[in-house]
């Protein structure tokens, strides 16, 4: 294990690239290959491609194939904000987050492989995998984002959080071309099969994650803390989050920041989560392969965000970083108010574009500027990400919670989209009660 003083590039550089590392599960699991490979599965079409049954049944119910998804999803989301306290207060105090982030990390990976074994057959073992793929990767990000205090002063924290999201970005879409070209050309790489390679991506996926996370780990400190681990310290991490409670209490600026944020990451998360469900049920794609189409989009929407992320950065350097989030805050209530007219694949790809710039910018600086409205000096960093974490998850289960009970008795995710509107809104009005100083 290396050993570098705080702000040092090398140990910055070291941090980011872990967004390397995880991002290849958010763009393959979360948002590409898995989402058209589920419909796959669970949506029976006509021979001109029209939907005739989208329901499953699972665990004798029989549900609309979005709405379990998005409940399966949101239960993970749940987990993850129940434990994410107990175990950040564990790390804060014995001083091992690094242990944490890999525990979580190695869990994600290896349910990730695990989906090459997912079918309808054995629909519960695929579920299992998917549900606790999420709890490792977003678990994970618990502990990773509470380093950034910890390695970068504040005036790093901005450029490095973007950087972060910039390299996930790029590695996930590296090895989304790679899966698509396997995907494409299955005959060309020798497969008989042509699902086969779908299921090899959720293997590569896995395997792209823990090889790029050493480098990371080589480099992190161990963390900020070393005391003996005592059975008092179990339910220290909830103890920690009123304590946190307490201090927002005192601190108007990171409060009212908190309670926007819980807003409209409630959109934004849950509209990420959801997107590719949209195009595969809601558009009309013609002769227009669909698969191709959605991984076109997606790959748009990450090539972008880089560009986003930059954006955003220079732009709370000049502006600020309260004035920035309002102003994307505006830009994603338009993008959800043309969402809900869009019918055709073009539509789909503009409205991708418009995505991809403001979905990296907003949740790069999101966390960034919530590290640097933690105190400074604190040394529980992670129990005030902890806090953030909780925050975001508690956000998402009622966003996918309404984005299923939509799909469930309108029989369209149109209609959640109008939904999500009002979330920005309140975002919005939220952050402009922030305090500037």
């Amino acid at each position: 294990m290396a050993n570098h003083r705080k702000g040092s590039k090398k140990l910055l550089n070291a941090w980011a690239f872990y967004d390397w590392a995880n991002s290849v599960y958010s763009l393959v699991i979360a948002s590409a290959v898995f989402p058209i490979f589920y419909g796959a599965l669970t949506i029976v079409k006509d021979a001109e491609g029209n939907i005739i049954d989208d329901t499953i049944t699972f665990l004798g119910f029989d549900w609309n194939n979005d709405t379990l998804i998005s409940y399966v999803t949101g239960a993970a989301f749940l987990v993850v904000s129940l434990i994410s306290p107990l175990l950040s207060g564990i790390a804060d105090y014995v001083g091992n987050k690094k242990i944490f982030l890999k525990f979580f990390c190695y869990l994600g990976a290896l349910s990730c492989i695990g989906l090459f074994w997912f079918s309808v057959e054995h629909l519960w073992f695929g579920l299992l995998c998917y549900f606790l793929a999420l709890i490792g990767f977003w678990a994970s990000l618990v502990f990773y984002n509470s380093y950034l205090p910890d390695i970068a002063y504040p005036e790093q924290q901005d450029s490095i959080s973007a950087k972060g999201y910039s390299l996930g970005y790029i590695g996930s879409v590296i090895l989304l071309i790679i899966c698509l070209a396997m995907i494409m050309m299955y005959e060309t790489f020798g497969f008989e099969d042509e699902g086969l390679p779908t299921r090899l991506s959720f293997v590569l996926t896995g395997l792209w994650w823990i090889g790029f996370s050493q480098y990371t780990y080589w480099h992190l400190p161990k963390g900020n803390k070393k005391e003996k681990f005592t059975r008092d310290l179990i339910f220290n991490g909830y103890k920690e989050l009123r304590m946190i409670w307490a201090k927002l209490k005192e601190n108007l600026r990171l409060r009212r920041y908190l309670t926007a944020f819980f807003v409209y990451s409630m959109a934004v998360q849950t509209i990420m989560l959801v997107a590719t469900y949209f195009g595969i049920e809601e558009l009309d794609w013609g002769e227009t392969d669909h698969t191709v189409g959605l991984i076109v989009s997606i790959l748009l929407i990450q090539l972008v965000a880089v560009l986003g992320a930059y954006l955003t950065s220079k732009s709370s350097g000049r502006y600020g970083n309260i004035q920035t989030l309002i102003g994307l805050n505006i830009i994603w209530i338009a993008i959800c108010v043309y969402a809900y007219t869009i019918t055709t694949p073009n539509q789909f790809y503009f409205t991708a574009a418009f995505v991809g710039l403001v979905m990296g910018g907003i949740q790069s600086l999101s966390r960034s500027t919530y590290s640097k409205f933690i105190p400074e000096g604190a040394l529980d960093t992670a129990s005030y990400f902890s806090f953030y974490d909780v925050s975001e998850k508690i956000g998402i289960v009622i966003g996918m919670a309404s984005y299923g009970y939509v799909a469930q008795v309108t029989g369209s995710i149109r209609y959640a989209v109008l939904f999500f509107i009002l979330f920005f809104v309140i975002g919005l009005l939220l952050l402009l009660r922030v305090p500037r100083k």
